[in-house]
């Protein structure tokens, strides 16, 4: 009787692997891979042929000529193999400090002002892509003046990377921040 138990665990433990962590796990890639094919990629944009960068993970732009994402507490810069929160408070401290700190260095390269909290915080898995038109709109003055384009052109910009809620209804407006400043790299070039 135990005997016969146990070869039957053992039957449901094979048939359900082979189910549950094989058959499925492929039968949903499959169905990706077919129907979302550029998504299951992992929505990589391309320039030339060469992979810049994902539309789902944000990027290191520090030089004044380029739109500034919020900061990544991942080790190295956006690593999504390291992705975390930094889990300090509203209260924090150390939080306040950090802001503080991060504050002082936009004023610094992008002038006087508020600071949109975004340019401040990191999200909660440090790997955020985009900011809101807000935090965008604060930055086209240091922007345009870097490159030597007009304010309007680089506004227009803006406007035209600025994606809508989700189904209408679902987050805030957002604009992904690669995708801008690749935009901004091609009117560059376009113009020169």
């Amino acid at each position: 009787m135990i005997q016969q138990q146990i070869f039957s665990a053992l039957r449901l433990i094979v048939v359900a692997t082979l189910l549950f962590g094989l058959a499925y796990p492929l039968g949903f890639t499959l169905f990706a891979q077919t129907m979302f094919p550029h998504q299951a990629g992992g929505s990589l944009i391309e320039r030339d042929g060469q992979v810049v960068g994902s539309r789902l993970v944000g990027q290191v732009f520090t030089q004044v000529e380029y739109f500034h994402p919020r900061p990544s507490l991942a080790g190295d810069g956006y690593d999504a193999a390291d992705s975390d929160a930094s889990n300090l408070g509203q209260t924090s401290a150390e939080l306040l400090q950090l802001m503080s700190i991060r504050a002082e260095a936009f004023r610094a390269s992008s002038g006087d002002g508020p600071v949109p909290i975004e340019l401040v915080t990191a999200s909660g898995s440090g790997l955020d892509p985009h900011i809101s038109p807000a935090a965008a709109a604060r930055q086209v003055a240091r922007v345009a003046a870097a490159r030597g384009l007009a304010e309007h052109e680089v506004e227009a910009l803006v406007i035209r990377f600025t994606e809508g809620r989700t189904f209408g209804i679902l987050g805030e407006p957002r604009v992904n921040v690669l995708e801008l400043n690749l935009a901004l790299d091609s009117l560059a070039a376009d113009e020169s």
